[in-house]
């Protein structure tokens, strides 16, 4: 019987994919290993993700990102979840609260490893210890979002002061997160707690619960809300306010005089990810010049000050009015400060999606 040769279309492809395995084989890859992707729990804003992946794909094609986003106290809770049931999905997570991370590392989660470039670093945006186990690029600030229009309406003063918020002219007019959910929320929670002293700071948290109209399940939402006149202030994070001005929203931003909470925005390896390698090259990339020129974009307040170029409707004084912020502290006591908060004020909270 005569066999049946091969089709020349079938010896092309045979030829093609073998030069492919040779390319491959010279880069010291195998076409299953031609990429790796990470997947990476987060709490950025969804305007920096696609940014940060292409400018990340640049410098390393062969590593690619899946994001799992989500606001602060959702995307912490969905680790710290995963952890406790002994199954850990992420392969680092990037972009978060440093008092997050310091809660994650609490569990034993986090993989100790100095990046490249680690000396560069502002030591406020690093974990103290050697090797670090976290390191950050920026910090975002709290800040009061106040609608002159709405204002206008309501004969509503622009406040000055987190006490101006008590007054009951008002009452139905103010929202804030629920730090239950949102980093901001919780930095905001833990600032006045670390301003005022814990007895002073909840009786004034009741006090203002009484002028709060609802709480939210982001961090940005009462700014959206303020800028969409739904309501007249809102307690958010100036990163946003900034955009939605530059939008044409008739907000002004508000640093309350007595000082601002704020976080810096932190990253670490899991322990756990089968992927060590390729999250030590994010890792890298994500504390390098070339990666806090994009998150430069979004924020003034960077890991290596040299570098940080103004933004615009950013408040100049902003770094001034940060307070001096006990991560530990925060970290160690989050729990408490949550289940407190939850049992006082949630009846205000909006339904979660």
């Amino acid at each position: 019987m005569m066999m049946r040769q091969p089709s020349l279309s079938l010896w092309g492809s045979r030829l093609l994919l073998g030069a492919m395995a040779a390319v491959l084989s010279v880069a010291g890859l195998t076409p299953a290993a031609a990429e790796t992707k990470l997947t990476v729990y987060t709490a950025l804003e969804a305007e920096e993700l696609e940014p940060l992946r292409k400018a990340f794909r640049a410098e390393h094609p062969d590593i690619d990102i899946n994001w799992v986003r989500d606001s602060t106290g959702i995307i912490t809770a969905k680790m710290l979840a995963e952890i406790d049931a002994g199954n850990p999905q992420a392969d680092v997570f990037l972009g978060t609260s440093a008092t997050s991370l310091l809660v994650v590392d609490g569990k034993g989660m986090l993989l100790p490893y100095a990046p490249k470039g680690l000396d560069k670093l502002d030591s406020k945006f690093r974990d103290a210890r050697n090797p670090p186990h976290w390191v950050g690029v920026d910090a975002y600030a709290a800040v009061l979002c106040y609608n002159t229009v709405e204002a206008g309406k309501f004969n509503l003063p622009k406040p000055s002061s987190w006490q101006d918020l008590l007054d009951p002219v008002y009452r139905g007019h103010l929202v804030m997160p629920n730090p239950n959910s949102s980093g901001t929320g919780f930095l905001t929670v833990s600032s006045w707690i670390q301003i005022m002293g814990e007895d002073a700071a909840w009786g004034f948290m009741d006090s203002i619960h009484e002028n709060m109209a609802r709480y939210t399940h982001s961090g940005s939402k009462p700014c959206r809300l303020a800028a969409a006149g739904e309501h007249a202030l809102g307690i958010s994070f100036v990163f946003r306010g900034a955009k939605l001005i530059k939008k044409g929203a008739p907000i002004e931003l508000v640093l309350p005089k007595e000082g601002v909470g704020w976080e810096v925005e932190a990253s670490g390896i899991l322990k756990t990810s089968k992927k060590i390698e390729a999250a030590k090259t994010l890792i890298d990339w994500h504390i390098s010049p070339a990666a806090m020129k994009v998150f430069n974009d979004y924020l003034p307040i960077l890991a290596i000050p040299e570098i940080a170029k103004p933004v615009e409707h950013f408040p100049e004084n902003t770094l001034d009015m940060m307070i001096e912020n006990d991560f530990g502290w925060a970290a160690s006591n989050r729990k408490r400060i949550l289940s407190e908060w939850q049992k006082r004020y949630d009846s205000k909270s909006e339904p979660k999606s």
